[in-house]
This record gives structure tokens, sequence and C-alpha cells, in this order.
């Protein structure tokens, strides 16, 4: 139950409601829903925890649907002349698992963690938008069920989920697989732009009274840096998307080169979205890991300052790298050496939080616990993958390694290692906070090492397959080109094969992990504070209410939490714990704010979200269906315009006779 402040002055309404009847009824279909305690309270909720968790297990499921394409590539070249997929079956695989993983998990895995963590780590009861922001988390699922609809309505998309043109035009990909990709793009792109511009403004504008920008936890750093890239790179590759979808399904000839266009204009536009989109994806990791390593470390991060800041130059300097994808295209020798110079450049800040994790680690008291491990392990992996794109700079060698499964070991080192290692530390870390169990250890360690080990060796022997020329998207491999000795083709294939396997094991593990830490009568409540932490979003009940605090913190520190729990002595620089996290809760709440206004809940964003993918069965199947669409588009709008501002439950009773106006004092069901 929260308590919230209404006035208790009736409500004009337009044209005057009956007598008798509050304005909340007179507004019909458009008064908000109640609150309960079914799963319809899910389908309505504005609350960010809520969404940060629907974001989550829907990025999950997706992520299984990914793994499950990945290892049915590697199950195709296990042995030679595999017959597990057609040519055409594969390039939809590599294809459709590739555009899974990056649009459908990573990034909204990573905008789960954001919208239920950001809130609480700058103070604040919820995000600017909460409409919006539950509009946004249905966009993303709406767009990729539609996107993976196309896999029952004639098959998925075959052209690489980079999608050159020509290869991408109808003459070379006559289904509608590709028209599928393009549609459910943009509608999962309106879900990343709403989301950005939410939490730049809750960022900005929501932190409590003292939560500077420079006392801001890491991760809420690095998240606003991602939500400006996503604000300016999501507008680019909508652009392509759209002119892709005009030219596939109206007759437009955007990259025709036989009416005067130029292929190179898709590459050139998906490549200035498509690099900052690798920091997009591995930002929000590199912020968990800066919360979960100085916990570990019973150590501050070692230069804080140093470390946002170079996640805003990484944010920075990293649209102006692009072109190293496009090395073979021709571009002509001075924007061969510009974008050489610029990819030796993003390595610096990238470098420098590497430097500053390790420096936090030293001298600390490590514990290694299973966020730690993998926090380390994206420590060593990224490193290892940030080594190898370094060689990219050098366009002799980039040339030579474009298209070779050198590329794919590369990119899955920083994007597996890195982001995906990075937000299975935040999984471990913040299931405690979100769900009041730890995750069980023993199952966890048996996670991490079957995913570090099977990792490596699926991805580790790509070097070298690479370096011998393999080349990416190559179907079948034979005995009789495979060669002879240590570096025979075959054998690396493989051992490939097989770490893939073993690396969905570890995944499947963690699932396990899950069911077994809710079902089991033997997993323990978790304790408040786990720990030890450091941060705001520990300074609440676990799981946090509906508004978060119940009184709002001001903050005098970085690492408000732990300044509030320990003392440091000013001659020793020793700390010494002065009070519990449960004095520290007592001591906070001893004064409850009287008055807390939460966002109601809305019928609005998920009847609008739904339009969408209407108007995308239009654009690829039948015109009528676009304009149903678009009316049910038109219709939606006007009710989230005319829907009212509160919950409809004895929102706007009338005073009493002789009571006059003022305020009331309602304990309303919210959550």
């Amino acid at each position: 139950m929260t308590i919230i402040e209404r006035p208790t002055t009736e409500v004009a309404v337009a044209g005057g409601a009956p007598s008798g009847v509050k304005p909340s009824e007179a507004l019909g279909v458009f008064k908000r829903p109640a609150a309960s305690t079914s799963w319809r309270d899910w389908i309505v909720t504005v609350d960010h925890k809520k969404l940060g968790i629907m974001y989550g297990v829907s990025a999950f499921f997706f992520f299984l649907i990914g793994g499950v394409e990945a290892l049915l590539i590697r199950l195709q070249l296990i042995a030679p002349n595999g017959k597990v997929l057609n040519a055409d079956q594969y390039n939809q695989m590599f294809t459709m698992h590739a555009t899974t993983m990056v649009f459908l998990f990573v990034m909204p895995m990573a905008a789960a963690f954001a919208n239920y963590f950001v809130p609480l780590q700058i103070g604040a009861r919820d995000v600017a938008f909460p409409r919006i922001n539950a509009f946004g988390f249905w966009c993303f699922l709406f767009g990729g069920l539609f996107l993976n609809s196309s896999w029952f309505l004639g098959g998925g998309a075959d052209g690489g989920w980079f999608m050159y043109a020509p290869n991408s035009s109808t003459l070379f990909s006559p289904s509608h697989g590709i028209d599928f990709w393009t549609v459910g793009l943009q509608i999962t792109g309106i879900a990343s732009l709403t989301g950005a511009i939410n939490l730049i403004v809750t960022i900005l504008n929501m932190r409590t009274k003292g939560m500077k920008m420079m006392r801001m936890p890491i991760f809420t750093w690095m998240v606003l840096v991602t939500q400006f890239l996503l604000l300016f790179a999501i507008p680019v590759i909508t652009v392509a998307l759209f002119l892709l979808t005009f030219q596939r399904s109206f007759g437009a000839t955007f990259f025709d080169v036989a009416s005067g266009a130029d292929p190179l204009l898709w590459q050139h536009l998906f490549w200035i979205f498509g690099h900052p989109e690798v920091y997009i994806m591995i930002l929000p990791s590199f912020g968990i890991v800066s919360e979960v390593i100085p916990v570990f470390s019973k150590k501050p991060l070692f230069g804080y300052p140093i470390v946002a800041m170079s996640g805003a130059a990484i944010g920075f300097v990293g649209w102006g790298v692009w072109a190293h994808h496009m090395f073979a295209s021709g571009l002509g020798p001075v924007s061969v050496a510009v974008f050489s110079m610029s990819t030796m450049a993003i390595a610096v800040p990238t470098g420098v939080k590497i430097v500053n994790w390790v420096m936090t680690m030293w001298g600390g008291k490590l514990t290694f616990t299973i966020p730690m491990m993998f926090a380390i392990a994206l420590i060593v992996q990224f490193t290892i993958g940030g080594l190898s794109g370094v060689t990219h700079a050098v366009a002799p060698a980039d040339t030579q390694q474009t298209d070779t499964y050198y590329i794919v070991a590369h990119f899955h080192y920083v994007l597996f290692g890195g982001a995906v290692f990075g937000l299975f530390s935040g999984f471990y870390y913040w299931w405690p906070k979100m769900f009041r169990r730890q995750l069980n250890n023993a199952i966890g360690k048996w996670n991490f090492w079957l995913m570090v080990i099977g990792m490596n060796l699926t991805f580790g022997p790509m070097h070298i397959l690479g370096l011998q020329g393999q080349p990416r998207r190559m179907q079948v491999w034979t005995e009789a080109r495979a060669g002879e000795g240590f570096f025979n083709l075959g054998f690396w294939n493989r051992i490939a094969s097989i770490g893939s396997f073993t690396l969905g094991t570890g995944v499947l593990l963690f699932l396990v992990n899950v069911v077994y830490t809710h079902k089991s009568k033997k997993v323990a409540i978790a304790p408040l504070d786990p720990w030890d932490a450091r941060s705001l979003e520990w300074m609440t009940q676990s799981p946090p209410q509906e508004h978060n605090f119940d009184v709002l913190p001001t903050v005098s520190h970085l690492d408000e939490f732990f300044h509030r729990k320990y003392e440091t002595d000013s001659s020793t620089h020793g700390v010494t714990q002065v009070r519990s996290a449960e004095e520290v809760m007592a001591e906070l709440n001893a004064h409850p704010d009287e008055h807390i206004h939460m966002p109601s809940r809305s019928y609005w964003p998920i009847l609008l979200a739904s339009s969408l993918p209407v108007i995308g069965y239009g654009v690829i199947y039948n015109r009528t269906l676009m304009a149903v669409g678009a009316g049910l588009i038109l219709l939606t709008m006007f009710g989230w315009a005319m829907e009212p501002s509160t919950s409809p439950d004895d929102d706007f009773d009338p005073p009493a006779p002789g009571e006059g106006g003022g305020h009331t004092k309602e304990l309303s069901p919210l959550g």
C-alpha cells in the first residue's frame, strides 16, 4: 500500500458529468485500470521495476532462441559436408542468430538492468515518463515476436545481420524474410529511442538531493552515455531500414546500381549506426562490473572520474571508426588512414577502464563470489577481444582478415566475453535485491566455468581458422580441403562445435539455478545487504516497494550507502563499521514522507504498441491491413491522450459536506 496525495476538490469534466457520477466514471472507456494481484497487473503496469523484469525475461527468451540458432550452425560445421542445414537455411540461421543476439538480447537485457536500477541508484521513485517506458517495452516485445514470426511465414531473413546491398534486394532474396527484418527492427528501434529519451531525462532531472553527476554510480554513468549513443544512432539505422523497406515493398531504387544508386550508401548508413552499437552493447556491462569489483575488493573504484570520463570518451570517439568495417570496399588511402588512426585512438579510453579495474583489485581484500568471477572473466576475455580488434587498425591486416573467421572470433570475444559476461555478473549480483533469493553458489560455479571454458573452446579456434583463410558464412567444409597437421581446419571446426555445446550447457545451468533457487525450500531469504554493497539501490527493502523509498535519501558522498555504514579514520585511512544495513534503513525511514504520488497503470501502452505489427504485416502482405493498423494507432493515441492522470478508484471523491477543499491522504492499492 502506498500513501497517495489526492485532491479532494471536484474536477471539472468538459460538458459536465451527470449528477452523482465521479469524473473518472464519466470518462468511460478511458478510465485507468484498477490495481490487482493477478497476471493482468503486469500487462498494464508502468512500474519501472516490473518493466525491468519483463525486459529481462523477454530478452532471455530471445537469448535461448539465438542460442539454438548458434548450435544449429555449429552442428552443420562439426563434420565435413554437413547435412543439418541446406545453404538457404544456413543463410537464414546466421542472419537471425546475429540479429537476435544483438537487437533482442544484449540491448534489451541492458535496458532491463537500466530500467530496474537507474531510478534506485539516483534516489528516484520512477522514471520520467512511465507510460512511455511501458510503451517502449511492448514495442520491443512485439517487434521481436514480429521478426521471429517470419520463421512460420516463409523463412527468416537471409542477407546477414548487416544486410548489404544488393544481396538484400528482391532479386537475390525474393522471400519475405528481409521484409520482416526491416519492419521488425524499426519497431524495436522505437523501443530503443523512447527508452533513451526516458532514461536521459530521468538521470539528468530526477536525481535525489545531493546526487551530483560526479556522485552517480558508474553503472548510471554508463547507462547515460549509452542512451546518448542510442539517441543519435537509432535514427541513422531507421533511415536505412526505411529506405530498404521502400525499395523492397514499394519499388524504390535507393541502392539499385542500374538506376544510378550506390550500394555503398547502405554500408555507410549501417556502420555509422553499427559501430556505436558495439559500445551501446558493451558500456552497460562495463558499468555493471564497475559496481561489482569495488564491492568484492572492499575498496572504492580506482580513478572514479577517469572511469566516468573514459566512458564518455568512448561514446564520442565511437562515432569516428565506422569505416574500418569497409576497408575492403575501395574507400581510398586517405579514408583508410584516417579510420585506422581513429581505431587505434579508441583503444585508449577502453584500456583505461581495464587499468582502473585491475588497480581497484590491486591490494584489495578480494572475495571470489560468482558476480566477481564473471567480472574478472569480462576483463580477461574483453582484453583478448580488444587486442584482436586493434589489429584491424592495421589496414593491410584488416583487409586480409575481412570476411574470415578471425572477425567472428574477435567480435564474440568482445560481445560474449565482454557484454554477456557482464550481464551474467549483474544477474548474480542483483538477484537478491530483485527477488530476495541468492542464486546457488555451487551451481553458479558450474555455470561460470562451463561458460568460460565453452566460450574459449568455441571462439579461440576461430582465430586460427580465420588466419588460415576459412571465410565467414561458409556452409560446408570438405575433408579434402581441410589441410593436415596442427592447423587442420576440420580439427578446429570440431573443437569449436564441441565448445559451443559446452557453452550452451553452462547457460542451461543458469536456468537450473534460477529454478532451484525459487523452488527449493532449502534456499533462505537473502539478507538486506548480502554483499556489503556501496550504492543507493541497496538502501531499500528487497525487493523494493513500488515507490522505492519511504524517504528520498540525501546524498553527501560517492558510495553513499557505504559511507552510512562505515567511518574512515583520517590518520590511518582505515574504515570501521558503525551501522548495519538494517540500522541505516531504520534511520532513513524514521520519518517517512506523508505524501507520495506514484504513476497509475494504463492500458494504452500495450494497445498502441500492438498496432505497429499490424502495419508491418500490412506492408508485407496487404495495404488494407496497413490502413487498419494506422487507424488503430490513431484510436489508441486518442485514448492515451484522453486517459485520466490518475487511477479511478476514489481518486476524485468530492469532499463531505462542510469539509471544504484541501487534500486527503488515501491508501491507494498501487502495489
